[in-house]
């Protein structure tokens, strides 16, 4: 098995990674980076060719997970499996798997060690390493869908000349390829950078338009109900930015309950709550949002992480909704909680009021 060529983004990856092939009934490792050597404490010459299961032991159905990526030429996603290196204690890791368009017998596994993550010490290296994270993210998205949009292209004109037995083959390319895009533009928006525009809103207007894409999209099995308080004040927020928060809530309520089942969205206002915002001044949040769903429930397992990037409890689930929403509600100066049991989840966002006079709108919009 000749090992792929590698390159700068593959040494700079900071997560562990290996290319997998199936070699005399066994996965073996074709290539792995720098930081799948520091993982494993040995050195590429000494991992190259070895049998998978000899190098680390995964509590996960992983030949299986490598059998169906190949086959299906898809993403699979591993959440929360125990790693065991040698003699060490157990890791737990998120592993994503991915097939290789140029190499079809070799499928990339990244090995994301979450334990070993939160123990990092200095605050500033994670955040350093965050952004690197974003920024590569960025640039990959933005180069793959570049190719995409060719396939997509060619499908189509291809589809032109084809009969309609043959022409779902097509529409199945096109279809996945959206998939894809759609997928990359999360991994986009996650990265994007731009603070909040922020103008008074009236915060049940951006709750109907999140509604109304819901009940004809990847909502429209669920049942949507409202108790909206009509006395409430303007929200201090960034109207497209919000939306998407509210998307992705209602989307994850639905893909809770894939048969079908009743999502209620409440507004109330309490002044309790208060958090203490970038600058360091001290924030009423008086204007509180709710998405509860009578859903399964959050897995017990990752109830606290649920809002951390790429934590998912769903097969081939991103990870990056969640994560989008607390970025988004982070940088409103806001606060975002859930409190999930089976029967009912409830996603709570809390923010703060417009101020009564113009003023900020005004140079707001003079900053921007």
């Amino acid at each position: 098995m000749t090992p792929p060529a590698t390159g700068s983004i593959w040494a700079a990856l900071p997560a562990p990674a290996f290319m997998v092939g199936h070699v005399d009934e066994m996965e073996c490792v074709a290539d792995c980076n720098p930081a799948a050597e520091q993982f494993l404490s040995l050195s590429r010459r000494a991992v190259l060719g070895r049998p998978l299961a000899r190098l680390m032991q995964v509590d996960a159905e992983i030949d299986r997970a490598l059998e169906r990526c190949r086959e299906n030429r898809a993403a699979v996603f591993i959440n929360d499996a125990a790693v065991i290196i040698g003699t060490r204690k157990p890791v737990i890791c998120s592993i994503q798997l991915a097939p290789m368009v140029d190499r079809p017998e070799l499928v990339l596994m990244l090995v994301t060690p979450r334990e070993i993550a939160g123990k990092l010490g200095q605050a500033d290296g994670i955040r350093h390493a965050a952004r690197s994270a974003i920024g590569m993210s960025q640039m990959l998205a933005h180069e793959i869908k570049n190719p995409l949009a060719g396939i997509t292209g060619a499908a189509q004109l291809l589809s032109m000349g084809l009969e309609p037995r043959d022409r779902e083959l097509t529409d199945l390319i096109v279809a996945e390829t959206q998939r894809i895009v759609n997928l990359l533009d999360q991994v986009e928006q996650f990265g994007n950078q731009r603070p909040p525009l922020c103008r008074a809103i009236n915060i049940h207007d951006i709750l109907e338009r999140a509604r109304r894409s819901a009940e004809v999209g990847f909502a429209a099995h669920m049942r949507i109900k409202d108790a909206y308080d009509p006395s409430l004040p303007p929200v201090w927020a960034d109207g497209d930015q919000l939306l998407q928060v509210f998307l992705n809530l209602l989307k994850n309520a639905g893909q809770a309950q894939p048969n079908g089942g009743n999502i209620h969205i409440r507004t109330f206002f309490e002044h309790s709550l208060r958090v203490r915002a970038a600058d360091g001044s001290d924030v009423a949040l008086p204007i509180h949002v709710e998405i509860v769903d009578d859903g399964p429930g959050l897995p017990p397992e990752i109830a606290a992480e649920v809002f951390d990037p790429f934590v998912s409890g769903r097969e081939n689930g991103t990870g990056l909704g969640l994560a989008l929403v607390s970025k988004i509600i982070s940088a409103h100066d806001g606060w975002v909680s859930v409190d999930s049991r089976p029967g009912r989840t409830v996603f709570r966002v809390s923010l703060p009021r417009a101020p009564e006079t113009k003023g900020r709108d005004t140079q707001q919009e003079e900053l921007s």
